[in-house]
């Protein structure tokens, strides 16, 4: 049963389709990936990091870049708010 889903070749993070436990194993959408384990309890509609992103990375989701690390963020983590910081752009 699908489990997370990536958007876009360039993304390194998925969506996960239903609530995931910590350690259980999250079957992907893309077939170089097929699977990584949870190191966090992730709700449903939340971003599971592919790889390892280094603080201050790039977040890809659609392809674009959504923000960036705040901190080391270890394959199989949850990826949200307590670990990305905007890239908001204003013009001044």
């Amino acid at each position: 049963m699908l489990k997370a889903l990536k958007i876009h070749e360039m993304d390194n993070v998925a969506v996960v389709l239903g609530n995931v436990e910590k350690g259980e194993d999250v079957i992907l959408s893309n077939e170089s990936l097929n699977c990584i384990q949870a190191k966090d309890m992730i709700p449903v509609y939340h971003k599971i990091s592919l790889t390892e992103i280094p603080e201050d990375g790039p977040v890809y989701k659609y392809g674009e870049i959504i923000g960036l690390a705040s901190r080391l963020i270890q394959k199989g983590e949850h990826v949200h708010e307590h670990n990305v910081k905007s890239v908001l752009k204003t013009n001044n």
